[in-house]
């Protein structure tokens, strides 16, 4: 090995690693040098092996351990090396168990001497001399964890064709002004290495909807609810608002506000007995309910729509649940998409996505569903909540739920409330003593506070790459 620009370095204890930087610098500036990388394997004893090199192996040092009259079994195995020493000691024969002696298994020596070539071999590998041990001990120390075989990589440097101890910076780009000028004749630039692997392209990334989602799911899951089936997109106007206490002339039911299906226009099948009580509450009154006293029309129930909440879903559920012979109280959540007819801006989609929690137990009150909520929202990170008096059709009493936004550095509405009202829990068949807790809110509004966007113009222009990472109507906006 040629060391004329590196024999002062190693004897000094210079870093390997910083010796490979140089060689690899030096060898990107052209022909100042030729390095060859070379490798070999060598035999290095483990913190182990260096330990039984110096004081002997576990075996040996149990069997000098054991004194002329013998050792109680139970005495060896509190030393450190006994549990390897014992069972080596005793495949070697050096030692014997009196298993019928007074007072417990006693331990004898067996010969009246040992030699440790454990110890021996070591000491070889240690002062270099690896190949006076042959390669059946070595595979044993080997097993035994005492032996570590390691590569060792060294470059055979030498002076290349241009050698130089003056190093010139190289030039990486031809500038505009170097053309002009004529100078790029007289610089010399760096070579191109055509085997160097490219920056990996940034790819995509979890849509902030999709990363907020799932932690919605996770922290239903942890407070033990039951995810709701959400499939049908399409809904009869009967579960998405008759049975809900929501009046047929509600102008939640116009056309501006609510998609309505041409083909299929109408739905067939509903629970009749179940229809019939929805339709007297809402007409005549009952459950202590005066209703709201209107000729109800069940083709106007019977409209097929795209869903505007997933409480249709909840509607479902809860009837399904007052059919059963005995009352369990449940825990419901369901994260879908919902439709309304909006005029998209700054603040509106014609679609979105809908949390909503239910919870049905015997003498719930206004307490344990912002008791709930807290609970919720501070599991989501979102401390700053405040509750607000509001009137929803099928909930009383109601309110909204809002949040302080650290970015426009104002409250913000992030939910809607309240305890469904008999009107609608009664006719389904629940028994009177039991109370319904929900709430509901938008996934969009809580992601935008949790990454302090301020509008769903900007959550499009977040720098996530939101191109078919999520099916959600978000990615297809334009604007």
């Amino acid at each position: 090995m040629d060391w004329t620009a590196w024999s002062w370095l190693w004897p000094w204890g210079v870093d390997h690693q910083q010796v490979v930087g140089a060689v690899k610098s030096l060898q990107s500036l052209g022909e100042i040098i030729e390095a060859e990388q070379r490798s070999s394997k060598k035999w290095e004893l483990s913190s182990e092996g260096q330990e039984i090199a110096q004081e002997g192996s576990q075996e040996a040092r149990v069997y000098y351990s054991i004194p002329k009259g013998g050792l109680a079994q139970s005495e060896l195995m509190k030393l450190t090396i006994a549990k390897i020493g014992f069972s080596k000691a005793m495949s070697n024969r050096w030692i014997r168990l009196d298993k019928s002696a007074e007072g417990g298994p006693r331990i004898h020596r067996a010969v009246d001497s040992v030699e440790d070539t454990v110890k021996e071999k070591l000491q070889l590998i240690e002062k270099g001399k690896a190949d006076s041990v042959n390669e059946k001990d070595k595979s044993e120390l080997r097993k035994r964890k005492l032996l570590n075989e390691v590569t060792v990589k060294t470059y055979w440097v030498t002076k290349g064709s241009e050698f130089s101890t003056n190093i010139t910076k190289q030039e990486t780009d031809l500038t505009p002004e170097m053309i002009a000028s004529g100078s790029w004749n007289d610089k010399k630039f760096k070579a191109y290495n055509f085997n160097a692997l490219g920056v990996m392209p940034e790819c995509g990334h979890l849509h902030p909807l999709m990363k907020v989602r799932t932690q919605f799911r996770q922290i239903f899951l942890e407070m033990g609810f039951t995810e709701m089936p959400t499939n049908n997109f399409i809904e009869s106007s009967f579960w998405n608002f008759d049975a809900l206490f929501q009046p047929q002339q509600h102008p939640a039911r116009d056309q501006h506000d609510t998609f309505f299906l041409q083909d299929p226009a109408m739905a067939s099948e509903f629970p009749m007995d179940y229809l019939e009580r929805v339709k007297k509450v809402h007409s005549e009154g009952g459950y202590g309910s005066q209703g709201y006293k209107y000729d109800w029309s069940i083709s106007e129930a019977r409209k097929n729509i795209l869903r505007t909440h997933t409480t249709a879903v909840s509607a479902r559920m809860l009837y399904k649940l007052a059919q059963q012979e005995a009352f369990t109280p449940v825990k419901y959540f369901s994260i879908d998409r919902v439709f309304r007819n909006e005029t998209l801006d700054a603040t509106h989609l014609a679609e979105f996505h809908q949390i909503e929690g239910v919870v049905a137990d015997y003498g719930l009150t206004l307490g344990d569903l912002m008791g709930v909520l807290k609970e919720f929202f501070n599991k989501l990170g979102i401390a700053k909540l405040r509750f607000k008096p509001a009137y929803n059709p099928y909930t009383e009493p109601s309110m909204e739920v809002f949040s302080y936004h650290e970015g426009l550095k104002k409250w913000v509405e992030v939910g809607n409330s309240g305890v469904f009202r008999p009107e609608m829990l009664l006719p389904m068949g629940l028994p009177e003593g039991v109370s319904v807790i929900a709430w509901g809110l938008s996934l969009e509004r809580p992601t935008m506070i949790k990454y302090g966007i301020n509008n769903i113009r900007e959550l499009v222009g977040h720098k996530v790459n939101l191109q078919m990472v999520y099916d959600s109507p978000i990615c297809r906006l334009d604007s």
